[in-house]
C-alpha cells in the first residue's frame, strides 16, 4: 500500500528529463541512467538528486491521477461504478486506503487542493 508524505508547502518541482534507457542499458542490472560511469562524487549527488526529485515528482503526479480515476470509478452516477473494495482490488489498495483515494480524486476534480499535493492519507 502506499502512503505519502505531506508536501503542502513545497511548490511543484519541475522534473529532471528522464532520458530513455536503451535495451541494453536496462538489462543491466548495474546500469541506472548512466550513474555507475560518473567519478566524480559531486556529479553523482548532483544526478543522482535530480533523478530522485524527478521520481518523486512523477509518483506524486501518478498518484494524482490515481485518485482522480478512482473518484471518477467510484462516481455513483456511473450505471457501472465499483465499490471501494473493487478500486482496492484493482489498484492492490486497502479498501480504506481506496476510500481516501476517491475522496482525495473528488477533492482534486472539484480543485479543492489542486495538483500536486499527492497527500490522501
Amino acid at each position: 500500500m502506499a502512503e505519502h508524505t505531506p508536501r503542502r508547502e513545497q511548490p511543484r518541482l519541475r522534473p529532471a528529463p528522464l532520458l530513455f534507457e536503451p535495451a541494453e542499458a536496462a538489462s543491466d542490472p548495474e546500469h541506472f541512467f548512466d550513474l555507475e560511469s560518473i567519478e566524480d562524487p559531486r556529479a553523482l549527488l548532483e544526478r543522482a538528486t535530480e533523478l530522485t526529485l524527478a521520481f518523486r515528482a512523477a509518483a506524486d503526479r501518478a498518484t494524482e491521477f490515481q485518485a482522480m480515476a478512482a473518484a471518477q470509478l467510484a462516481d455513483p452516477r456511473r450505471f457501472d461504478r465499483l465499490t471501494a473494495a473493487d478500486i482496492a482490488e484493482r489498484a492492490e489498495w486497502t479498501e480504506d486506503y481506496a476510500k481516501k483515494m476517491v475522496e482525495f480524486g473528488r477533492e482534486l476534480m472539484r480543485g479543492g487542493e489542486g495538483p500536486g499535493h499527492a497527500d490522501p492519507a
